[in-house]
């Protein structure tokens, strides 16, 4: 499951580059991505000295470029489906009380889980080349799918989908993505969904910690995340 997270991130992460970063344009889905794409990979070549000298500065790349347009809140209410429908159903106040401050510590954990993996991926990027389907009027549509193809000589093409939602401000940011029909958030949310009804949130919570805590490895460093 990590291993095609990484490849399937990584195309978020490729575009042919220009000499400026180009100011995201929220407003519709498909410029959002490219030029998303485009500025975290350009910030990426551009840091490259301050990279190889500290591996975790990749962290601040990603919070930096990419966070601001990864809608990790809704994620992480689909992620915690479940748990928030019986947490709305508790009466007891301090019951409840507890329940949310979970739901709060999970976002915040799931968030820097995020930019733990999605660091990672720029040690696995190998420069495969990567087309951007042309924009489309999506009309009232709320949540609009992006499709890229993965381009790498001697392989097989695969086609990804970038899911992407417009927020109450009409603003868009991507959620999830799609491979051979597998969504990797409904995948992860059923990994977690097991632990969570065996364990209990709590532990959900530590585990997810502890990964996103681990320290960025590059290719070949021999570490699995």
């Amino acid at each position: 499951m990590r291993k095609l997270f990484i490849v399937l991130t990584a195309v978020f992460l490729a575009a042919t580059s220009s000499l400026q970063a180009q100011e995201v344009d929220l407003s519709e889905p498909y410029k959002m991505v490219r030029q998303v794409a485009d500025n975290t990979f350009k910030r990426v070549e551009r840091d490259q000295q301050k990279i190889q000298a500290d591996k975790e500065y990749l962290k601040v790349i990603v919070e930096e470029e990419l966070l601001p347009y990864i809608d990790y809140k809704y994620a992480s209410y689909r992620m915690l489906a479940s748990y928030i429908q019986k947490a709305r159903s508790i009466e007891d106040p301090e019951e409840k009380k507890q329940a949310i401050a979970h739901i709060k510590r999970f976002i915040d954990v799931f968030k820097n889980y995020l930019v733990t993996t999605y660091a990672g991926v720029f040690t696995q990027y190998t420069n495969q080349k990567v087309e951007f389907a042309a924009p489309r009027d999506v009309g009232d549509a709320n949540v609009v799918v992006v499709k890229t193809t993965i381009k790498d000589p001697g392989k097989p093409d695969i086609d990804i989908g970038f899911k992407v939602r417009k927020d109450n401000d009409n603003q868009w940011r991507a959620y999830d993505m799609i491979a051979e029909g597998i969504s990797l958030l409904d995948a992860k949310q059923s990994e977690i969904h097991g632990i969570l009804r065996q364990e209990g949130i709590e532990h959900v919570i530590d585990l997810l910690d502890k990964k996103s805590q681990l320290p960025v490895q590059f290719r070949g460093d021999g570490v699995d995340e």
